[in-house]
């Protein structure tokens, strides 16, 4: 047994966080710092310069030699140029220097980085400003400062800036409508996240051997395995010891990262894993996600094993979702989902409740839009994932509610008559402790929604900019009503009432696999956008964009940059896969195939000299050399078609979609087919039984 881990002393301890900036920068200081992070204000050259002289001195007794702007291109990974603390005393040695210039902005080549047409690519000069709301931490003998990413005009070209203006939008706006409940406390409403992270391991020996796992992250062959997960005996079943060690030194080095890593267990597929953390605001959640999924890869390494973070990655079991909970909370200490106890706070709840249900069927395309990828098309709809159609779930007691709103109807039985909003009290909302319906795309939970769309390797930024956003129009429209009503308790109960009677539609408690849910789905006139083809058109909708700009989270360029990148970023990844289909069924399957059937065929020989039958080697080379002719040609048809690919990148999008994708799949469908009649040893890499039970 090796040494015990004190958790709370190590906790935090890699991180330039509030506590270590209270010991090591003056009273002065420190709160110009908090000023600037209530008010939004610019930091003194003067403050900045102390801040970045006790951050270098703590990162350096740290064994920290570089420093390096941390920012969040539109990549869904993160970026670093790192600079060494070293200047020239002038004598033939060094001083270790870092300047509150070198801390607050720092320039960046960006020629390489998606901007869809935002700047030319000879455009080259980028630029990351410190995020002051973000805590600076030591990683890898670098000090990591978290930054924001602009372009030379000063267009956003990273996901952290207009997550922070959109967490912004969302307190601005909630609080108005706090103000009307009477609370004059309330200074700032957060946008809370828990971004539970699915995630497969596989022996780094047998990853190897795997080119489609290597280029993209997925397995472009391989016919199902015997046992899948069809027993549900890997679901929160015992860790495997090898696993087991993996989880610890991850566990660990989040922790002194500051990150809440708090959950840990066994998923449903074979070799698939889950991490759960504890809430945070939107902004740190989601810097702690990019760093937990980049940590994961590194110690994985470690352990001779690699994480896995495509959607579907296997074609035979689940694949992997990041399941984001979000809520609104006030900094007294309130969460805002909440029911609550008293009629006002019941009143204040259903409200929020409503604006939530309003924002999510006006703006049920952008938000599908944010979860559309190549990887999670493969997986949303199955029966690992929602489906497609965006619905929210609000359990069976929070339902009966609403409906006893848009009724008129009594809500707890005879005793009570018609519900009045702001004068009843609400029965209890039980607070789920797990998932109720897997099913829905948006289920309530006690006091938050999780959003389940979301595919594994995503940055949440995307999801969780439209959820502020959509819930800072919906309330600053609720604000702007109230604010001018001459009885509140009545527009109040009228506005409730009238918007979830408006928009019921987006409210499902049902089967959302079933084929009766998308008809019923149909006739309510939702939104069914079953690929990242179908949903982006809608994007960049004059709807939208007249959402964004109006709440300042993007300029409408900066908008339409982003529905650009994310059309070529589906191109790129299909054609990456479609290429390497092509490499591996020409130059590893087909031959290995031909090989085992050249065997057959002269033990055939040998067979028919000696007089003795061979059915079952006739049969089967009749198979094989079948099989490898229809193999051959799909590979013939799938390289025709990368030949034809269009220019523009909706066209090139829809044409990878339509055309190749099918084309892909059937190329698979011939392999995998020729996997379970060739003799193992000739298979040229590992199988679905090799890696998922290794």
């Amino acid at each position: 047994m090796g040494p015990i881990l004190n958790v709370p002393e190590i906790f935090g301890s890699d991180v330039f966080n509030e506590a270590t900036m209270k010991q090591r920068l003056s009273p002065e200081v420190y709160c110009a710092w908090k000023q600037c992070i209530q008010t939004g204000s610019s930091l003194p050259l003067d403050v900045a310069n102390e801040i970045a002289e006790a951050m270098k001195t703590w990162a350096t007794e740290k064994g920290a030699t570089h420093y390096t702007h941390w920012f969040q291109p539109m990549t869904g990974i993160t970026a670093e140029k790192h600079d060494s603390f070293i200047a020239p005393a002038g004598d033939g040695r060094v001083i270790m220097e870092f300047s509150g210039k070198e801390l607050v902005r720092g320039e960046s080549d960006a020629s390489s980085f998606p901007s869809g047409g935002l700047r030319a690519t000879f455009e080259a000069r980028g630029y990351t400003a410190w995020d002051p709301t973000a805590f600076a931490f030591v990683k890898d003998n670098s000090l990591y400062i978290p930054t924001c990413f602009f372009s030379y005009t000063g267009e956003a070209l990273d996901k952290k800036t207009p997550l922070l203006r959109s967490m912004d939008e969302v307190s601005r706006e909630a609080i108005r409508i706090l103000r009307l409940f009477g609370d004059t406390e309330t200074k700032r409403v957060t946008a809370s996240v828990g971004a539970e992270q699915e995630y497969f391991l596989l022996p780094k020996a047998l990853y190897a051997q795997r080119e489609d796992l290597r280029l993209t992250g997925r397995t472009l062959f391989g016919a199902p395995a015997p046992k899948g997960e069809e027993l549900e005996d890997h679901y929160f079943g015992t860790i495997r010891t090898r696993v087991s060690s993996f989880m610890k030194d991850l566990d660990e080095q989040l922790w002194r990262l500051g990150i809440l890593s708090k959950t840990k267990h066994n998923e449903v597929a074979p070799c698939q894993h889950e991490l759960a953390p504890i809430y945070s605001s939107a902004n740190s959640a989601c810097d702690a996600n990019q760093l937990i999924m980049e940590i994961m890869k590194k110690c994985a390494a470690k352990h001779d094993l690699v994480c896995l973070l495509h959607e579907k990655p296997f074609a035979c079991v689940s694949g992997s979702g990041k399941h984001n909970n979000w809520s609104l909370a006030t900094d007294t200490g309130r969460n805002l989902f909440s029911p609550g106890k008293t009629p006002r706070q019941n009143a204040q709840f259903l409200l929020f409740l409503a604006a939530f249900v309003k924002g999510v069927d006006e703006y049920q395309d952008l938000l599908r839009c944010t979860v559309a990828s190549a990887g999670n098309d493969r997986r949303l709809g199955a029966n690992e994932a929602p489906p497609v159609i965006i619905s929210i779930y609000l359990g069976d007691e929070l339902h009966a509610v609403v409906d006893s709103i848009i009724s008129g109807s009594n809500y707890t039985g005879p005793e009570k008559s018609i519900m009045r909003i702001g004068v009843d009290v609400l029965p209890p909302i039980p607070k789920d402790t797990t998932d109720r319906n897997r099913t829905s795309p948006l289920a309530f939970t006690g006091n938050k929604f999780e959003f389940r769309m979301l595919g594994s390797s995503q940055s949440i930024a995307g999801p969780n900019i439209a959820l502020n956003t959509i819930m800072a129009e919906e309330l600053s429209r609720f604000a702007d009503i109230l604010e001018s009503a001459e009885d509140f308790d009545a527009a109040l109960h009228e506005l409730v009432s009238d918007t979830f009677i408006s928009h019921q539609r987006i409210l499902f408690n049902g089967n959302g696999y079933s084929e009766e849910w998308r008809q019923e789905a149909q006739r309510r006139g939702l939104s069914d956008l079953r690929s990242t083809t179908e949903a982006m058109p809608t994007y960049a909708s004059d709807k939208n964009v007249a959402l964004v700009t109006k709440h300042g989270i993007f300029t409408e360029p900066e908008f339409r940059a982003r529905n650009e990148i994310y059309l070529e970023a589906y191109r790129k990844i299909v054609n990456i896969e479609a290429k390497t289909t092509l490499d591996m069924a020409m130059r590893q399957i087909l031959p290995a195939v031909t090989h085992y059937s050249a065997k057959l065929a002269k033990d055939i020989e040998r067979k028919t000299a000696l007089g003795c039958a061979c059915k079952a080697e006739k049969a089967l080379i009749t198979k094989l050399c079948t099989g490898t002719d229809e193999l051959y040609d799909a590979c013939v048809t799938l390289e025709e078609a990368l030949t034809n690919v269009p220019t523009t990148s909706t066209d090139a999008a829809n044409y990878f979609c339509h055309t190749v994708t099918p084309k892909m799949d059937q190329v698979r469908k011939v392999a995998d087919s020729l996997e379970l009649i060739t003799e193992k040893t000739f298979w040229p890499f590992p199988t679905y039984s090799d890696i998922l039970f290794y």
